[in-house]
């Protein structure tokens, strides 16, 4: 019987030592995509990851009003953990973001917005750096619920829960000889407020021109944005802001259960759902089709 010599353009019959050298020269062509077609790829994954980072996660928020000065200066941007009060409820002095009740006046009226304008704010809405809208707010949190809340003792101090308060971080303080008005909060004096469930009583750190929970009612915690927690625009005042001591003092109301979160809850919080992802797409990429093993005839 007449042997029947190897054909070199059938790939079942190469030689296995030329055979596997050709089909990994092969495998190696594959790999390699021009520049053209990677970069808008890349540009995709990099927004879809914005977007989800920016629903779930964390946002950055430019700051359009005085009424936090000088802890916020109008043009910084804050970062804001999405997902801390998932997992706790808010603790008093905490910066948070949130959008205001429907009562609530907006600190800052939006200008009108030509085409070009009004789509860079959609898209940068979307991956998280626009400006907030009108009725977007950012204070800071002053009562819980169940505290009670009120201005003022002999020296002029807020008092939470029978406790007067010292503030290091107010700016300018409203004028203490104005009566009450429930429209407008030029006053830096108000009756007792009992912060009622699921609220929360918020203040600004410029009292003088700060428009909160003093004149305007209180805030809903569902209506809680997130916690924010450092600065990160302009470079020069990049600074965490962290709770200040000021609040150690005051008694817990009795009805109400002592906190049982830690102060680094939210670090947590933000780093859990990164380490889930990574730890899922380590996962499936056993299962994508271009990892499938092969059986060698």
């Amino acid at each position: 019987m007449r042997a029947v010599e190897p054909d070199d353009d059938d790939p079942w019959r190469r030689p296995a030592g030329l055979g596997g050298q050709r089909r990994g020269d092969d495998r190696e062509r594959r790999k390699q995509m021009p520049l053209w077609q990677e970069l808008p790829l890349l540009l995709i994954v990099a927004f879809c990851l914005a977007v989800l980072i920016r629903t779930f996660l964390l946002q950055a928020f430019f700051i359009p009003s005085g009424s936090m000065e000088d802890t916020l200066l109008v043009g910084d941007r804050v970062l804001v953990n999405k997902v801390v009060y998932d997992v706790r409820d808010p603790q008093r002095g905490e910066v948070v973001v949130f959008r205001g009740p429907p009562n609530w006046t907006p600190e800052f009226q939006e200008p009108e917005l030509g085409f070009g304008a009004k789509l860079g704010r959609t898209v940068g809405d979307l991956v998280g750096v626009s400006r907030p809208g009108e009725k977007d707010f950012i204070k800071r949190v002053i009562g819980v619920p169940g505290d009670r809340v009120k201005c003022c003792d002999d020296q002029g101090r807020v008092q939470v829960n029978g406790e007067a308060i010292d503030e290091p971080y107010v700016l300018e303080n409203s004028d203490p000889n104005l009566p009450p008005n429930p429209q407008e909060c030029r006053s830096r004096r108000f009756d007792e407020i009992t912060v009622q469930p699921g609220n929360l009583f918020v203040m600004g750190d410029h009292r003088l021109v700060s428009q909160d929970s003093r004149c305007q009612g209180q805030v809903p915690i569902d209506n809680v944005i997130g916690r924010a927690f450092v600065i990160v625009w302009p470079y020069d005042r990049w600074n965490g802001l962290s709770i200040p001591s000021t609040f150690d003092g005051v008694p817990q109301v009795a009805a109400m259960a002592p906190p049982v979160s830690q102060p680094n809850s939210g670090g947590v919080a933000v780093v859990l759902p990164i380490l889930g992802s990574l730890l899922f797409s380590a996962r499936a990429r056993r299962w994508l089709p271009g990892r499938r093993r092969r059986l060698r005839p």
